[in-house]
């Protein structure tokens, strides 16, 4: 229980190690001077003409994230294997034993985390706490000794994590925060993708409204929609702010929507906000919601966020901005991220611009 809520690894995603795994078991194998053998983790997938396909041509959001993890996997195993070969010559290497759980160590993990406790009474759950516990002793232990070994000029490592991998996306027809005048002045983006039913999506709006107030003058801000199979009526919801985007009322509806909507929504309560957000000319809304003038633009945005590899909501792409290009250069996040996430990242892309800035003066 206690495993599955710290260390969920769903069957879609082991599948998907599995299927890297495969995929690598073909990397290329080359030669350092000396005769020494290396691999390469970039290896040529393909080729098509005679031109080389690599594997990081090959990548997106996804498949990174799968690649880190196998190559955390590998990492962890590699370091046992290593331990279990040195000590046969070495000793002294396990000489120092991995510490026993005591009750208060327990008892302070349960107290200190407020997640757990509604699994249950520290009775309850105090077995799989030591279990949890043991492993991380266990993997603090290992990275003690395998560190020393690596010191002590015992072992050299030659396994390297997965190619950097930065995503491009394009706004394609984001509706963005503060109108543009060319020249922008502003170099960062946060590109949201959403869906109006979704709970997620509703509690990170606070967030969200706190950094544009915060970087009003360094930041855009855009808003694509990913309106989820299912909920029901998240398409005609998205389709409803693009309505209300012809009369200049998309953010205010979006907002009344992200307050007021839950599992549920009628016309009667479209309708009733779509007045509120200050919709003037109602006859012309109605005609374009019913028409599905904008239906076609909402799946546009599902698409191009599903090639992206965005799976469900909400999803941030986070990067530089390129105004000309209309692209975001960046990282993808997902889910209610903590402001304080958006802000370490914002602040570092920021930090790198004025560096850039005062080199080229």
């Amino acid at each position: 229980m206690i495993a599955h809520y710290l260390h969920n690894l769903t069957t879609k995603r082991f599948l998907l190690i599995l299927c890297v795994v495969f995929f690598l078991g073909a990397a290329d194998v080359y030669a350092e001077q000396g005769g020494k053998p290396f691999y390469s983790n970039n290896p040529i997938a393909a080729q098509i003409d005679g031109e080389p396909v690599y594997l990081d041509d090959l990548k997106h959001v996804r498949i990174q994230e799968t690649l880190q993890q196998l190559y955390e996997m590998q990492t962890r195993a590699l370091k046992e294997k290593i331990l279990v070969k040195l000590t046969e010559k070495h000793p002294e290497l396990i000489a120092e034993k991995i510490p026993k759980v005591t009750n208060a160590e327990i008892k302070s993990f349960y107290e200190g985390n407020p997640g757990i406790k509604k699994l249950g009474t520290l009775s309850k759950v105090s077995a799989e706490i030591r279990d949890y516990l043991e492993k991380s002793f266990r993997q603090v232990h290992i990275e003690q000794q395998y560190q020393n070994a690596v010191s002590q000029g015992w072992v050299k490592v030659f396994l390297t994590p997965p190619n950097d991998f930065r995503l491009v996306a394009g706004i394609g027809t984001a509706m963005l925060w503060a109108e543009e005048k060319q020249p922008t002045n502003k170099r960062v983006f946060v590109l949201e993708y959403s869906d109006f039913q979704c709970p997620f999506c509703k509690r990170v709006q606070g967030t969200l409204k706190n950094l544009r107030k915060r970087y009003s003058n360094e930041v855009q801000f855009g808003y694509r929609h990913f309106p989820l199979p299912f909920h029901k009526e998240a398409q005609v919801l998205a389709q409803a702010v693009e309505c209300a985007r012809d009369q200049d009322k998309f953010w205010q509806l979006q907002e009344l929507f992200y307050e007021n909507i839950s599992n549920t929504v009628d016309e009667k309560e479209i309708m009733k906000m779509v007045k509120l957000a200050g919709v003037k000319d109602i006859p012309a809304f109605n005609q374009c919601l019913s028409s599905g003038k904008y239906a076609q633009r909402v799946q546009n945005d599902i698409r191009e966020g599903a090639e992206l590899g965005i799976q469900g909501t909400p999803t941030f792409i986070l990067g530089v901005y390129d105004s000309e290009s209309k692209t975001v250069s960046g990282k993808m996040f997902s889910g209610a991220v903590p402001e304080e996430k958006f802000v370490g990242v914002i602040e570092k892309i920021l930090t790198s611009i004025r560096t850039e800035a005062k080199l080229n003066r």
